[in-house]
C-alpha cells in the first residue's frame, strides 16, 4: 500500500474566504490522518468525507479515504474509492497511486486478471514504480502456476466408479449340482427297482 499523504499549506496570498475554507479542509484532514495512524479507520472516514464535501476536488482526502476503507478490510468499498480517486483527477501522481493501490485491493480478493491490468495502468504512468513491477510479477507468476494446475486436471482421466462384480452363477458349481441331482434320480429309481423285485420273490409266509 501507498502511503497516505499529507496537504502541504499553499501560501497566504489568496482570498480571505477561500483561505478560511482551505484551513477548514486541512482540518479535518490532519483530524482524519490523526485517527488513520491511531488505527481508527472508521472513524478517520467521516472526516476525509467532510472534506471532499467541502472541496469535492480534494485528491488527498479522496486518496486517504480510500486507503482508510482499504485498511477497515471493506475490499469491494477501497476498490469503488480508488475508482472515484483515478475517475476525478488527472494528476499523473494520484492517479497512478490509485491504480497501484487498486490492484493491490484486487490481490486480495484473489482477482488476477483484473490485479495485472490496474499494475500495468499504474507502470504505464509510471515505470519506475518498482513495488506495482514487483506485484505484476508475482500476479503473473501466480497465474501461471494456475493456468498449470488447471490444464493438469483437464489431463488427468476421471476415475470410472468401480462396478460391482455381478453375481453370476458359477458355471461349474451348477454342473457339479445338477450331477448330483441326477445321482440323487438314479439312487432312488434303483432302490424302487430294488424293493420291486423283493416283494416278487419273497415267499409268503406261513401263518
Amino acid at each position: 500500500m501507498k502511503k497516505l499523504f499529507y496537504i502541504s499549506l499553499m501560501p497566504l496570498l489568496m482570498l480571505l474566504p477561500v483561505l478560511v475554507k482551505a484551513q477548514e479542509e486541512n482540518g479535518d484532514i490532519r483530524e482524519g490522518n490523526k485517527l488513520y495512524h491511531n488505527g481508527q479507520f472508521d472513524k478517520a472516514m467521516p472526516a476525509y468525507q467532510k472534506a471532499i464535501a467541502q472541496n469535492p476536488a480534494n485528491l488527498t482526502a479522496r486518496y486517504n479515504l480510500a486507503n482508510a476503507r482499504y485498511r477497515t478490510g471493506n475490499m469491494p468499498e477501497a476498490e469503488k474509492a480508488y475508482d472515484d480517486l483515478i475517475q476525478h483527477t488527472t494528476e499523473k501522481k494520484y492517479k497512478e497511486k490509485g491504480y497501484y493501490n487498486k490492484g493491490v485491493t484486487f490481490t486480495k480478493q484473489k482477482k488476477l486478471p483484473e490485479s495485472i491490468e490496474a499494475y500495468k495502468d499504474a507502470l504505464k504512468l509510471d515505470p519506475a514504480d518498482e513495488d506495482a513491477r514487483f506485484n505484476l510479477q508475482k500476479a503473473l507468476s501466480e497465474q501461471k502456476k494456475q493456468n498449470q494446475s488447471q490444464q493438469q486436471q483437464k489431463q488427468q482421466p476421471q476415475k470410472q466408479p468401480k462396478q460391482k462384480p455381478e453375481n453370476k452363477p458359477d458355471k461349474k458349481k451348477l454342473e457339479q449340482y445338477l450331477k448330483s441331482l441326477e445321482q440323487k434320480e438314479q439312487d432312488v429309481q434303483r432302490k424302487m427297482q430294488q424293493n420291486r423285485a423283493r416283494s416278487v420273490t419273497q415267499p409268503e409266509k406261513d401263518w
